[in-house]
């Protein structure tokens, strides 16, 4: 069976607020009880794509607040706590016991609580005399976000700038590496696999993998571990393969104009959590959800934007065709003398009409909802010259040459400071060898049009380290190595690892070609160096290449550290469905992050660098 993170995740929280009891077929307690259900922001956010108001209302939650608020006293009456193990919250619960707030106390911790903060709630709710109160405390494994089947993210901000910080001692970084370790234990708990774990080796992939590794050993070595029902698996085709990349891994990725539906739609209206505001008709705002209830956005996500805007007229005309039927079918002859020998006919043309409003209703809401989007996405791809951007950087990273009238035109062009800012990094990515002359010529374009230019001297100063370093003989090259990673932390995982990580002319990006090899498991130079490790082997044994731990792997699920985005969750998801059989990717990252967010990040890099002006990037 297919990995699915979403009804995974969706299962444990409908048992948490069923008091953690087994739930029947219709995922609805066997004995009903009215509850509260209590949250921070963080466990908002998991909640907010998988569980609407409906269904905590037939999960029997009558009432729900945010921790922080203040609450008045319910009797009589459970309270379902959903929070992350913090101090404040372990505070704030004590406070709550010691006020009796509620009748019993339910607590789950979206992670492993830590034995001090157990200790911190034990002793807080003996003292305050409370602790009768207190019926059960979970550790729920459910630190991470998912919005789709096979997208999650672990909400984590600003991970690549923390990641790449000059000034990060090695304390900080082992902390950020900690976070996300904690993290993706979350997502393998939910889905109880034991993964055999890939990585290039260097940076904070192989960091991550080295520590997750060791945390999963550690937990299999317990009696009762979360794993066990998985069961021990030795063949790699019943295992999945995780897979972990460093957002140095491709840059160009995460900076890009794409023209596809749903990439647009994060990028330019700022889709979070599966919801976007966008302008409605009468000048107030809109507030729409897009996921997989959504027929047509699972139909046309992967499209791109004018082939979408035919799609909603296509699906318009049909509607109008469709109503058109049902008035003909319902409105009798026009003209003809009534029948009473039709009349049962009648009365059943009639039913069927009643019988087909709620679908006909309902495509209606969903062509609208399209059309509103469609139309905002339009006023701003027309003003910004979007569809131009995306053809140039495209063109750029398949032939890695761009026409300098183009280039110059582009800069001096319509869009926003931020499009043109992420248009010359693409050149300066996209481009082997770059003159002198041509990087000035870019920046005093981009300083005409009044441009923060200190993510474009980020990323020339990365990639002229790459470079020397790429140049330096191996003698001198370790002497660089220590220099640079002193000098600039994590960052000199490289940034342009040349033409094989851009663009291939069939659009497949160096992701999706590297998890395809990784999951193929047949020799490729370019997978050979990556590291393997087996939670579930000999400790002695990890890292070798035994034969089962090199695939065939049916399933994958694919890590992105320093943040990803749609235009990558689209590309391994074309992967998986074009191989024969069909194959299963679930993609996870630090954050999903819109361009404008990922340059964001890399100006304050530059800024802690000393380069640039000092005024930071607006997002948009």
């Amino acid at each position: 069976m297919a990995l699915n993170l979403r009804q995974k995740q969706t299962e444990c929280i409908t048992r948490m607020l069923n008091l953690n009891q087994p739930v029947n077929a219709g995922a609805t307690a066997n004995e009903e009880v009215y509850k509260i259900l209590i949250y921070d922001r963080f466990c908002q956010d998991i909640l907010s794509p998988l569980i609407h108001v409906k269904d905590l209302r037939k999960h029997g939650v009558t009432l729900y607040f945010l921790i922080d608020k203040d609450r008045k006293p319910v009797h009589d009456v459970p309270a379902v706590y959903f929070v992350q193990p913090t101090h404040p919250n372990v505070q704030r619960i004590v406070a709550d016991a010691s006020k009796s707030l509620y009748d019993s106390f339910h607590l789950n911790f979206s992670s492993s609580i830590p034995r001090p903060l157990l200790e911190d709630l034990a002793s807080g709710t003996i003292n305050s005399d409370s602790i009768e109160r207190i019926s059960k405390v979970h550790d729920q494994y459910l630190e991470f976000v998912t919005l789709e089947d096979n997208l999650f993210s672990l909400a984590y901000k600003n991970c690549y700038l923390q990641l790449n910080d000059p000034s990060a001692g090695d304390k900080e970084i082992e902390e950020i590496i900690e976070k996300i370790v904690s993290g993706l234990f979350c997502v393998l708990a939910t889905l109880a696999v034991v993964p055999i774990i890939r990585c290039p080796r260097g940076g904070p992939a192989e960091m991550v993998a080295s520590l997750l590794d060791q945390r999963l050993r550690d937990h299999l070595l317990a009696k009762n571990n979360l794993f066990s029902e998985g069961g021990n698996f030795t063949s790699s085709f019943q295992r999945p393969i995780l897979c972990l990349f460093d957002r140095n891994f491709e840059l160009s990725v995460a900076i890009q104009h794409d023209f596809r539906y749903r990439p647009l739609v994060h990028d330019v209206l700022g889709l979070r959590l599966n919801r976007l505001s966008v302008q409605g008709e009468k000048g107030g705002m809109k507030s729409f959800e897009l996921d997989r209830s959504d027929p047509f956005w699972v139909a046309n996500w992967s499209l791109e934007f004018p082939e979408v805007a035919v799609e909603i007229e296509a699906q318009l005309n049909k509607y109008k065709k469709d109503v058109e039927e049902v008035n003909k079918r319902t409105g009798g002859n026009s003209g003809a003398e009534f029948d009473g020998t039709d009349l049962v006919g009648n009365t059943k043309h009639l039913m069927n009409a009643v019988n087909s409003l709620p679908e006909l209703t309902e495509r209606k809401q969903i062509i609208d909802k399209h059309t509103n989007i469609a139309t905002a996405l339009l006023g701003e791809i027309k003003e910004r010259s979007l569809d131009s951007y995306a053809k140039k950087e495209n063109d750029m990273m398949v032939r890695g040459v761009i026409d300098r009238s183009d280039l110059i035109g582009a800069l001096k062009g319509k869009g926003t400071k931020v499009d043109k800012l992420r248009f010359a990094i693409m050149y300066l990515i996209s481009t082997e060898s770059l003159p002198q002359s041509e990087v000035e010529m870019i920046e005093s374009a981009l300083r005409e049009s009044e441009v923060d230019t200190t993510a474009f001297q980020y990323v020339k100063k990365i990639k002229s380290l790459n470079i020397s370093l790429a140049s330096a003989n191996s003698a001198s090259r370790s002497n660089i190595v220590d220099w640079a990673e002193k000098l600039y932390g994590q960052s000199i995982s490289a940034v342009t690892a040349g033409v094989k990580n851009l663009l291939s002319s069939d659009h497949q990006l160096a992701l999706s070609r590297t998890v395809e090899a990784l999951m193929e498991g047949k020799p490729n130079p370019e997978i050979d160096s990556y590291i393997i490790f087996d939670p579930r082997a000999p400790k002695s044994s990890s890292g070798m290449s035994s034969s089962h731990l090199k695939g065939p792997f049916k399933e994958a699920i694919v890590f992105m550290i320093g943040g990803g985005n749609y235009v990558e969750y689209g590309s391994l998801q074309e992967l998986a469905n074009r191989q024969q059989p069909v194959k299963h990717v679930i993609y996870g990252t630090t954050e999903i992050l819109t361009g404008g967010e990922f340059i964001e990040q890399l100006a304050q890099l530059g800024q802690k660098m000393g380069l640039g002006t000092s005024v930071a990037t607006p997002a948009h």
